[in-house]
């Protein structure tokens, strides 16, 4: 499963990279997300994109949410063979809730030759001033913000080290769009990876 970046210390390398890295749920992924990130690494001047998997929130319910590592597998499966794109469970293992800061931090460690910058919707854009250590992230990492519809750059202050992907092709899929056609009987396969949805069928998940 070489797609699966592990929480293993990894060799170090002497190859220099700009790594993307894309935080969500990903309950599920789908093509949305696919098509973001293939954007991402083609157009920006990161080398690769690691879709990085957030781990159950141990004081929150639970809901429809599924387990870490049945949601690190669909994105494994969705990535599978793309070497511009990885799986990452780097935050299973890490103390909870996660903060971003903290795992950039534990990243950095064991990739000193790689260079992280996050990515995130221009949404969260509107509330970074309120994450943990936002200024250090912007400073010694970066941002790559991806506009959603409506996203008007005008309005927002932006750093030096933020960048807006402007030509970003605009996606408005949700997984909760998809867990609820599930539910409601559809039949939703173009949605998402190929195998991803395999997986998800003969899995039977989100049809309760």
């Amino acid at each position: 499963m070489s797609n699966i970046i592990t929480d293993i210390l990894a060799p170090k390398t002497k190859i220099h990279l700009k790594v993307g890295l894309y935080f969500g749920s990903y309950n599920p992924v789908h093509i949305g997300h696919l098509a973001i990130a293939n954007y991402m690494v083609e157009y920006t001047d990161i080398d690769q994109l690691w879709f990085v998997i957030s781990p159950q929130n141990p004081h929150k319910k639970k809901t429809n949410l599924l387990d870490d590592y049945q949601r690190l597998e669909m994105v494994y499966r969705a990535v599978e063979g793309d070497d511009r794109l990885r799986a990452s469970n780097i935050e299973f293992n890490l103390p909870k809730p996660s903060y971003t800061i903290n795992t950039l931090a534990y990243l950095s460690e064991q990739h000193p030759d790689y260079q992280f910058r996050i990515l995130m919707g221009s949404d969260n854009l509107e509330h970074f001033h309120k994450w943990k250590n936002y200024e250090a992230i912007v400073e010694n990492y970066g941002v790559i913000v991806y506009p959603r519809p409506g996203f008007d750059k005008s309005k927002v202050k932006i750093h030096k080290n933020i960048t807006v992907a402007e030509g970003a092709p605009l996606m408005e899929i949700s997984s909760s769009f998809i867990r609820k056609a599930i539910r409601d009987g559809r039949d939703i396969r173009h949605f998402l990876p190929l195998k991803s949805f395999e997986y998800l069928d003969e899995m039977n998940f989100y049809k309760k």
